[in-house]
């Protein structure tokens, strides 16, 4: 019933048996559903990030009342819609500006912008732009681990364009250094001269060969609906700034993590942040590239070196401990 404002059903099931027996801990309710402790502490997680629990380190848990804390959830939900709304309504106009401008210098030759529809239409212009690349090429690849498919894709294009003396630059995500396979291929890369970096998170998929062409996505969080190719020096220049911003932070290629004073690597404190910000395991598990499992791992590290029981526990305690 309460789904779409964000509470699964096991959540809710906690949430109605608190309000219910507000005096009851984790123990008392995990008897009561028939389940285990960790199954109730990840609900309580869920409802302390929903701003349905107040919970921390030195206060027992208190759940919010429904007139405060679903109606502020209804509330959110409202404002997001409205919000999506006005992003629909801008995206309307930029592309109707788009297609004015394309339309006023079509007749000389001049696209500005290029569509390309699935994953088989993005592979084709990616081995040709690969192909005819003369200076320089730049890329973002978030998502962690490459599949030996696209490794094999890619080993003759990179190796002709970095034998042709074109210059590489790789940006991937901390995540691919647990990848036996992708690090072989990576460490092959910079053998041959490419320049290899990576950083805890990146927010899209970027390709811009010679400072002239730029490729993204279509629709960041689902690549396969296609890319959209930009020729426009204003935007290329923009995607150029983008890029250099992530490389200035990025660590060179190498077996060991660098960490900080804390002994904590950039992906861990990512990660923090992430927690402390209220995501999901599935949400950090995109964002860092991992899979479910290795974010829950790192999650339950972290945990332990806080002395937390709880994810919003541990961003309680990174927090004061200045690691956030």
């Amino acid at each position: 019933m309460l789904e779409p404002l964000g509470l699964e059903p096991t959540v809710e099931a906690v949430y109605r048996l608190m309000l219910a027996e507000p005096g009851w801990g984790v123990r008392e309710i995990a008897a009561y559903l028939g389940w285990r402790d960790d199954d109730v502490r990840d609900a309580l997680d869920r409802l302390a990030e929903l701003k349905l629990l107040h919970q921390g380190v030195d206060v027992p848990n208190r759940v919010v009342s429904p007139q405060v804390g679903l109606f502020a959830l209804l509330a959110r939900s409202e404002a997001e819609l409205a919000h999506r709304q006005r992003q629909i309504e801008a995206s309307r106009s930029a592309i109707a500006d788009l297609a004015q401008t394309y339309g006023a210098v079509a007749g000389m030759g001049a696209e500005i912008l290029e569509r390309l529809d699935g994953v088989a239409a993005v592979r084709d212009r990616l081995v040709g732009l690969s192909a005819n690349a003369q200076e320089e090429c730049m890329s973002l690849s978030p998502g962690g681990a490459q599949t030996p498919d696209a490794i094999e894709a890619s080993r003759a294009l990179d190796e002709s364009a970095l034998a042709r003396g074109v210059r590489m630059r790789s940006l991937y995500q901390d995540s691919v250094r647990n990848d036996a396979l992708t690090m072989r291929h990576l460490e092959w890369l910079a053998s041959l001269g490419a320049e290899v970096r990576t950083v805890a998170a990146l927010p899209i998929m970027l390709v811009i060969v010679d400072r002239q062409v730029a490729l993204v996505p279509i629709e960041p969080s689902d690549p396969r609906q296609g890319a959209l190719v930009m020729h426009s020096h204003g935007a290329v220049a923009a995607m150029v700034a983008l890029f250099e911003q992530f490389w200035s932070v990025g660590v060179a290629l190498d077996p060991t993590p660098v960490r900080d004073g804390e002994g904590l690597s950039a992906q861990e404190r990512e990660l923090l942040r992430l927690l402390a910000n209220g995501d999901t395991d599935e949400s950090v598990s995109r964002k860092l590239g991992l899979s479910l499992r290795t974010a829950r791992r790192l999650t339950a590290t972290l945990m332990s070196r806080l002395d937390a029981r709880s994810r919003f526990e541990a961003g309680v305690r990174a927090a004061r401990r200045g690691w956030v």
